[in-house]
């Protein structure tokens, strides 16, 4: 797998020539190219900032000499007035990016924000905010890098990172037992880093990954368990794997989840229903 720089570099190059295709030509057609300037990014609504490392990035790929003066962190609370950064570069490359990095940012500082409300609410307990693979074509890499500046913690980035049997897996391969025997054996043969688990719909699905699971799955989703029915299934599993709960769990449920001693909740939520922060980059007459 590439490295988050490498990965970020493509998606910024491919967004650029979205956007750009055969040239700015709003920019091109009334600004002087050798002209210089300088843009602040204003902040328009509360919230938690993510995107200053990647407003950068996208800076830097078209104009490495640019310069950047940051005034707030990714992480760090934003208020309403505040300045994030300040740049100075080729007024084309701040026209041309600009659009680029607010959106990215917005998103970002959207699902930043969010994230770290979940967090919040799990202060005081062991059990830690999962995101999900419920992102964004394309758009993956900073959905999640959002979650964890948010304070969450990322899950699997994709098919190729970890094996996942859901539902589907189990009932297409005939049955929990037979898809943990495939599953591991394909692990020993092909790729022996991979980890493995399972989702479980009942007790008795639990009941069965305890029984023959043991050295082959690392962890249990407990998927749309009531908490009532989380402390019983961990009751039964008794340390003996990770568990992880999933589904309908929320901002109004989380903590109910969270005192059952889970170890882990995964939420969709804290990207496709997070809302875009309230974001400008405005000139700066120099």
């Amino acid at each position: 797998m590439k490295s988050f720089d490498e990965q970020l570099q493509h998606l910024v190059t491919e967004a650029l020539h979205e956007d750009v295709g055969d040239g700015d030509h709003s920019t091109l057609s009334c600004i002087d190219a050798a002209q210089k300037g300088k843009a602040v990014l204003k902040i328009k609504q509360d919230g938690i900032l993510a995107g200053v490392a990647v407003a950068e990035k996208i800076f830097r790929l078209i104009e490495p000499a640019v310069s950047i003066d940051v005034f707030k962190k990714d992480g760090e609370p934003m208020k309403v007035g505040e300045k994030a950064f300040e740049v100075t570069a080729s007024i084309h490359t701040i026209l041309t990016c600009e659009r680029l990095v607010l959106n990215c940012m917005q998103r970002m500082s959207g699902i930043a924000t969010l994230t770290h409300r979940y967090t919040d609410q799990l202060k005081g307990y062991k059990t830690k905010l999962l995101d999900t693979r419920k992102t964004t074509p394309n758009f993956r890499l900073l959905e999640k890098e959002a979650v964890r500046i948010g304070g969450g913690t990322n899950h699997r980035f994709g098919l190729f990172d970890m094996i996942m049997l859901k539902d589907n897996h189990i009932d297409y391969c005939g049955g929990i037992e037979k898809a943990i025997d495939k599953a591991h054996a394909y692990i020993l043969t092909q790729k022996p880093e991979l980890k493995i688990e399972v989702e479980t719909r009942s007790l008795d699905d639990v009941r069965k990954v305890c029984k023959m699971g043991k050295g082959k799955v690392l962890r249990i989703m407990l998927d749309n368990f009531s908490p009532a029915q989380i402390k019983e299934a961990l009751a039964m599993i008794d340390g003996a794997f990770e568990t992880e709960a999933s589904g309908g769990i929320n901002l109004s449920n989380i903590q109910e989840y969270a005192a059952t001693g889970v170890d882990y909740v995964s939420v969709g939520g804290l990207i496709h229903q997070a809302q875009s922060v309230d974001l400008s980059l405005k000139a700066v007459m120099i």
